[in-house]
């Protein structure tokens, strides 16, 4: 979608699934197009998948199968026997397992494992107070990732790939991890230097990679389970994100409220007038003045009003008690600094 050009009549952008590295925020942004996202979806598959991943590397799994697989059938029984040994595993009780990144996902992971009697140690310095009250209280708190590296003896990220994550397990934070470490990605491909990686797994400093990002330089290694970007894969994920990326696109266009948007601030207001203002517009002074003194000059009540702001940009909800006048929203848009505007009929008349 990089390459795409936002016409005027694109409002909204609807992404089933958490990761929006695919969307030009930016660009949407300045066209006050408004990019929503499903966190918490696929939230159970992708728990599921890293209960999964840790099972797999501790007991050897796949190793193990590819080894029975190239059996000869002559004295399969015997042979079995004798090999087993090789691929002798652990169990996850008593084990340490790190999560980068506690949004939705990593509370989930986070909870389930401390039920399969695991000690669990977190870090994310903007976790949010709704995940903090759904998180364990046994789960620890990394002070950074550093600390929660030289402590575990599994590692998971679930962070979105930007400039500051881009190779957030890097080679002077894989040197702090206990020998025969697992790490495990299951977020985004970038998020691991893969070079320094493949040194690890080497020189057996690190026991497994399990990623969802196979690439030349690791699907064939064999200490690397590369998997089919399956982490949301579920049936049951798919419906989820589609249902819920659908009510909330839906709720924005015909109610103006903003919930789970990436690039502009949450903003939910119940109806109250006989017809609403949602204005777009950068995140700069007397914007509101601006946009109260353009209403009120048309004769026009304001019966309620919300506005907030994100980084760079802004959002206004005006519920009014009149109809709203082609004048209005043309006197809003020559306004400096307004991206967008939309008249939108209170749901209890529409129709009517």
């Amino acid at each position: 979608m990089h390459e795409m050009e936002i016409g005027d009549k694109l409002k909204a952008v609807g992404r089933a699934g958490a990761g929006v590295n695919n969307i030009p925020l930016t660009k949407m942004s300045d066209n006050g197009v408004v990019v929503f996202n499903t966190p918490g979806a696929n939230a159970n598959a992708v728990k599921e998948l890293v209960i999964s991943s840790m099972l797999l590397a501790s007991r050897n799994i796949c190793q193990a199968w590819n080894y029975v697989n190239k059996l000869p059938l002559e004295n399969l029984k015997t042979t079995v026997e004798d090999g087993k040994k090789s691929y002798s595993g652990s169990e996850l009780p008593g084990k340490t397992l790190g999560i980068v990144g506690l949004g939705a996902i990593g509370v989930e992971i986070a909870n389930a494992a401390h039920m399969l009697g695991m000690d669990v140690i977190g870090f994310d310095p903007a976790i949010t107070k709704k995940n903090a009250w759904k998180i364990s209280a046994d789960v620890q708190e990394a002070l950074n990732i550093e600390e929660l590296c030289s402590k575990s003896d599994f590692v998971s990220f679930h962070v979105p790939l930007s400039e500051k994550t881009k190779n957030l397990l890097n080679a002077k934070r894989i040197a702090l991890l206990p020998e025969n470490a697992v790490v495990i990605n299951l977020s985004r491909e970038g998020i691991v230097d893969e070079e320094a990686l493949i040194k690890a797994l080497d020189s057996n400093k690190v026991k497994y990679y399990v990623t969802d990002f196979p690439t030349n330089n690791k699907k064939n290694h064999d200490k690397v389970i590369a998997l089919p970007h399956l982490g949301a894969s579920t049936a049951e994920a798919e419906e989820n994100c589609a249902v819920m990326v659908a009510k909330q696109v839906r709720d924005y266009l015909e109610n103006g409220n903003i919930v789970n948007s990436v690039n502009f601030p949450e903003a939910k207001m119940p109806s109250a007038g006989r017809e609403r203002l949602a204005i777009t517009h950068k995140n700069i002074p007397n914007m509101v003045g601006q946009i109260s003194t353009a209403i009120a000059e048309e004769g026009i009540n304001i019966v309620d009003m919300i506005n907030k702001s994100k980084e760079e940009v802004a959002y206004t909800l005006i519920d009014l008690e009149n109809e709203i006048s082609d004048k209005v929203i043309d006197n809003l848009k020559r306004v400096e600094g307004i991206l967008t505007v939309r008249g939108i009929v209170n749901s209890k008349r529409r129709g009517n």
